[in-house]
């Protein structure tokens, strides 16, 4: 097939595409997306006439070329239009994955709960289509069972288990049988799932140590900056420094941590504090090398209320997450970028 390459999940879905330069990802919902690079990297979700178009291309070059007659079978039971059907992820799915931590882009994601407890910072979009709801554990266990059935003998590509939506983690008790039900259902994997810094607060450091128990394993902080003011302008309630009691008690339970901060944030008015003041507190966090501090390239949706701000925003956002990675690193920290454009589930 010389500068096209292919990949199938063992359902025989299309995974991956590469063709010259250009790669296609196959996203659980059926929508195809292209990644290139025209000077910067590109992206775009292709309309469903030019998927179907991919589509056929990919089949028909499996057809051509492979030889296991088994694995011939799985990939050519497909059609370009039942690879481009939403409705078994439908299905499995009441709304959109909205978005995960890099290194949960391979995990089988289960909703327990949809939409965001706080849902009013000022930068985000993720969540502004959906309430947020908590799932019964029955209503669980059936979603639990319809994602397995999306996702067949394709399971064995995911590793771990993301509890979502956006702050499943703030929930108290509910979330004990909701834990327990996905531990039983994906035994040995480790729980991953986002917290917010308010509402972490709130726990007893004995309340990690319950949740590691039932097989939670890491935490993603979100916590954007650690220049107080700037936090403020995010809408985001606390005080960054109220991180070093939340991280500690997490860290004291045995889970990792993983910390979010967003390079770009407030613009050129805000980028000297914000760069300062996140590293200090960094520097002083009880972090160790399992950990994984995240530098999101801020991304300014507009009609958000950070929009309306009017800030100038950053010349050279790419500078900055070097000079940002580069620091990090010598405070004995690891440094992953986390760019939100890249997310597919």
């Amino acid at each position: 097939m010389g500068d096209r390459v292919l990949s199938f999940d063992r359902e025989g879905r299309l995974y991956h595409y590469f063709r010259q330069g250009v790669a296609y990802k196959r996203a659980l919902d059926g929508s195809l997306h292209l990644r290139y690079r025209e000077g910067v990297r590109r992206r775009q979700k292709l309309p469903p006439e030019e998927a179907l178009r991919v589509y056929g291309e990919a089949l028909a070059l499996a057809k051509a070329h492979l030889q296991d007659p088994e694995r011939r079978r799985e990939v050519l039971r497909w059609t370009p239009e039942g690879l481009l059907d939403p409705r078994p992820y439908r299905e499995a799915y009441a709304w959109p994955i909205s978005i995960l931590p890099p290194d949960a882009y391979l995990a089988v994601v289960l909703q327990a709960t949809t939409g965001c407890t706080w849902n009013r910072c000022a930068f985000c979009s993720f969540y502004q289509d959906r309430p947020f709801q908590v799932r019964e554990p029955e209503a669980f266990r059936d979603h639990i069972a319809r994602v397995k059935a999306l996702l067949g003998e394709g399971l064995s590509l995911r590793r771990g288990v993301f509890l979502a939506d956006g702050n499943a983690l703030a929930l108290g008790e509910p979330l004990l049988p909701l834990l327990e039900a996905a531990g039983r259902a994906f035994l040995g994997e480790p729980i991953l799932g986002f917290l917010d810094l308010f509402t972490g607060l709130k726990k007893e450091a004995s309340w990690w140590e319950r949740l590691r128990a039932l097989g939670l394993r890491r935490v993603y902080l979100g916590l954007e900056t650690g220049h107080a003011p700037l936090l403020a302008l995010l809408r985001k309630p606390g005080h960054p420094r109220e991180a070093l009691a939340l991280v500690g008690a997490l860290k004291r339970a045995g889970l990792g941590v993983g910390v979010i901060l967003m390079v770009g944030a407030g613009g050129k008015p805000f980028a000297e504090a914000h760069f300062r003041e996140s590293l200090a507190l960094l520097a002083e966090l009880p972090l160790d090398r399992e950990d994984i501090v995240y530098l999101s390239p801020f991304q300014e949706n507009p009609g958000t209320p950070y929009a309306a701000l009017g800030l100038e925003p950053l010349p050279d956002v790419e500078g900055e997450l070097r000079a940002w990675a580069e620091a990090v690193r010598r405070l004995g920290l690891r440094a992953s970028r986390y760019d939100i454009r890249e997310f597919l589930y």
